[in-house]
């Protein structure tokens, strides 16, 4: 088992950066890849970005690239979503997500909020 902690979410200004983190617990040695999935209000959960637990590969939806870093520190088993020029479009909960394989993500955190206003 795995249990994901998030933190960084908050109130913010359009053209804002905000930092998430994503804080694993457990049997961290067995993940494959981690991602950070949100949802908006009255919409479907979307994939944000995600990154390869080691190695580093990284993918992001097009929506946010250029604007956003997706890192992690494997020493803190932390993986962390750098967020820059917020839109209000980017207002939803965000959520931290762990594979145990390339199939599918097993460990889903309880997600945090995250508002931008115009």
């Amino acid at each position: 088992q795995v249990q994901l902690v998030e933190s960084g979410g908050g109130l913010i200004q359009a053209g804002g950066s905000l930092r998430l983190s994503c804080a694993a617990s457990g049997r961290t040695f067995s993940l494959y890849r981690m991602g950070w999935f949100r949802q908006a209000p009255g919409k479907e959960r979307e994939f944000v970005a995600a990154i390869r637990w080691n190695g580093g590969s990284t993918s992001y939806v097009d929506s946010v690239k250029g604007r956003s870093t997706i890192s992690r520190d494997n020493a803190k088993n932390t993986v962390y979503l750098q967020m820059n020029n917020l839109k209000p479009e980017d207002t939803a909960v965000y959520y931290c997500a762990a594979a145990a394989s390339s199939f599918a993500y097993n460990y889903w955190g309880q997600g945090t909020q995250v508002t931008v206003s115009s």
